[in-house]
């Protein structure tokens, strides 16, 4: 029996779980925990936001899994200056894969600029997103390009085309929460298309998880609650990268790594006090890397 995935025929979760982190974090008082995504909060049912600022919903407890609430603030607020900096930095064209309810492009860009933001993701996914924008009148920049593709089942090439997105720009690629869910093929054909799309000294950002994760091997904090939960949700992780090996990864497309956190870097970083104080653990079945497209 085929059994289709969730996103198939419904929004993801995994994108609804970021949402609704992002506008947790939001309403957060805590410095450390705050982040600055105030659209989506709007995007949230008024019962959910009442929910969240009445801490009866709070992602700090066992509603998340351990350490997961964190690793989303920290990934969301690593990823925006990314975004800035690179604007501020000459890039001339942001494109986001596997969108989810992602904001950066009313949020974090002037409107008044030439940089274009080419959203793509599956096609329930991204029109729920659209329907939500509509109901609570949020406007979409015209400079945001919505493009609805099925990574594992359509030709990205042929979407890019279609909508054309221009090659041989200076790019930064966003890859949040994706590749986890995807095929090792559809992976190596993105990555690859990335490069062809690319002009050199283009960024790429995208967080990962462990091959040894897919493996069950419980190597790290959290895991076992993450992987319950991405199982349940039928948007089970297909695709790994081994601890250590992610350099020689990026090699194989030509890429040259720049940063990578992990779980430890990201406590250290996000939710350090001026103590030195560790104030929550971070999920650790995750890396999150920037790297740059090398001279062609």
């Amino acid at each position: 029996m085929n059994h289709k995935k969730r996103i198939e025929k419904k929004s993801s979760r995994t994108a609804n779980y970021t949402c609704l982190s992002r506008a947790s974090s939001y309403l957060e008082k805590d410095i450390y925990f705050k982040s600055n995504d105030y659209i989506a909060v709007q995007l949230l049912p008024l019962f959910v936001k009442l929910l969240l600022q009445l801490k009866i919903l709070n992602l700090k407890g066992r509603i998340s899994p351990k350490g997961i609430y964190p690793y989303v603030i920290a990934r969301t607020k690593y990823i925006d200056n990314i975004f800035e900096t690179a604007i501020n930095n000459g890039i001339e064209q942001v494109i986001i894969l596997g969108a989810g309810f992602d904001s950066r492009a009313i949020r974090l860009l002037d409107q008044k600029g030439k940089v274009k933001v080419f959203e793509i993701d599956i096609n329930y996914t991204q029109q729920a997103k659209l329907k939500q924008f509509q109901k609570r009148k949020i406007h979409k920049p015209e400079k945001n390009i919505y493009i609805p593709v099925d990574f594992d089942k359509e030709d990205l090439k042929t979407k890019l085309k279609e909508n054309k997105l221009i090659q041989k720009k200076k790019s930064l690629f966003i890859l949040e929460g994706l590749i986890m869910y995807l095929t090792q093929k559809s992976v190596e054909e993105t990555f690859k298309l990335i490069y062809e799309y690319s002009a050199p000294s283009s960024l790429i950002v995208f967080d990962y998880i462990y091959a040894s994760v897919l493996r069950d091997e419980q190597k790290y904090y959290g895991e076992r609650e993450i992987h319950k939960r991405v199982e349940k949700d039928n948007e089970k992780w297909t695709f790994g990268i081994e601890e250590g090996e992610i350099e020689n990864f990026l090699t194989r497309f030509n890429y040259t790594l720049i940063e990578h956190i992990d779980s430890k870097i990201i406590e250290d970083k996000y939710f350090t006090d001026g103590n030195g104080r560790i104030l929550t653990k971070v999920n650790g079945t995750h890396g999150i890397v920037l790297a740059k497209i090398d001279d062609k």
